[in-house]
């Protein structure tokens, strides 16, 4: 009888156990998750917040009329492929042989209207033409997704819901102001509109009628395009005449100290600690402030990048994608 009893207790035991591991592994920590707000309830609190912006009710309601969340969204947002290619793989992608040979054709076949923009903004051409052709493939894919309907996707899943609940008032305002119309609002599956991926805050802010014909058309107008990236970057501080940087070696007993975006140094500082380019050509003379970083640490490849560098990082918070967008732009500006 006693023996049969500890039997029982010890499965009891094991059982209490097995229960409290589950619970431990179902909410991270010792308490059950609460469970989440109803897509319909939360998307009620965000027109009233809409409501409190200015946005008109009509607005509000054509909008989200209809509205459920995007299960793709989710998914592309979880498998950014910044986040998991290695930089050779990364670059492999997003600057084939097939892209760079068809920017060059578009180099030269825009190149008044380029030199024209450039010209006004201070912005080269090629890096124009490089980061057409990472974003859309020079305008080809530029998005299928309601832009409304993916950003409110992105702000009640809650990863990054601050962030894309203003990109989503962002968008309703300018629908609102009639600056856009809701039909056209198609774009990526994080609500980035046009050729150039805008999202609806910077679209707001640095799209431009390049040709003055009273709309803002940044999926087919050339001009207003090359002229929109052109004043981003302008505004986001890019130097006109300034490279964005190179792929370099670096001698053997170089200190990781120095590695970094906040080791700026100069040129002849960084040549003093015995920094070459990686294809054997000397630095230019005057370049600016630079650092060394290193995307994939130690073992991986280095580079020296300068002001535009950190530029592109404001178009898209990814050394790889900055990468590759001034390894795009070399090509095209080698071909010219």
């Amino acid at each position: 009888m006693r023996q049969r009893f500890g039997i029982f207790l010890f499965r009891a035991c094991f059982f209490i156990i097995l229960l409290h591991a589950l619970v431990l592994a179902v909410s991270g920590s010792g308490y059950a998750a609460e469970p989440r707000e109803d897509f319909n309830a939360w998307l009620q609190g965000l027109q009233q917040e809409a409501l409190a912006a200015g946005i008109s009710r009509p607005t509000i309601d054509a909008a989200f009329f209809g509205i459920k969340p995007i299960p793709k969204v989710i998914a592309l947002d979880r498998n950014q492929p910044e986040a998991k290619l290695s930089l050779d793989a990364y670059l492999a992608r997003v600057v084939p042989p097939a892209r760079i040979e068809k920017g060059r054709r578009l180099l030269q076949s825009n190149q008044q209207l380029l030199e024209e923009i450039s010209r006004r903004y201070g912005v080269q051409p090629c890096f124009l033409m490089a980061l057409w052709g990472i974003e859309t493939d020079f305008g080809r894919i530029t998005g299928s997704f309601p832009v409304v309907g993916a950003l409110a996707t992105l702000a009640y899943d809650g990863r990054r819901s601050g962030f894309f609940r203003q990109e989503c008032l962002a968008a309703l305002r300018l629908v609102d102001d009639q600056v856009l119309m809701l039909s056209q609002m198609k774009g990526s599956w994080a609500g980035a509109m046009g050729a150039m991926q805008f999202l609806p805050s910077i679209f707001a802010r640095y799209a431009v009628d390049y040709d003055g014909n009273g709309r803002i058309d940044v999926w087919k107008d050339q001009g207003d395009i090359f002229a929109s990236a052109a004043n981003y970057l302008k505004s986001s501080g890019w130097q006109a005449g300034q490279d964005w940087g190179y792929e370099i070696v670096l001698p053997p007993d170089f200190s990781p100290d120095l590695i970094g975006e906040s080791g700026l140094k100069t040129i002849s500082t960084w040549q003093g600690f015995g920094i070459r380019r990686q294809d054997g050509q000397p630095f230019p003379a005057n370049s600016g402030p630079a650092s060394v970083i290193q995307p994939e640490g130690p073992a991986g490849r280095s580079f020296l990048v300068f002001g535009n560098y950190h530029v592109l990082l404001t178009w898209n918070r990814s050394d790889r994608y900055a990468i590759g967008v001034g390894l795009l732009a070399d090509q095209l500006r080698a071909a010219r």
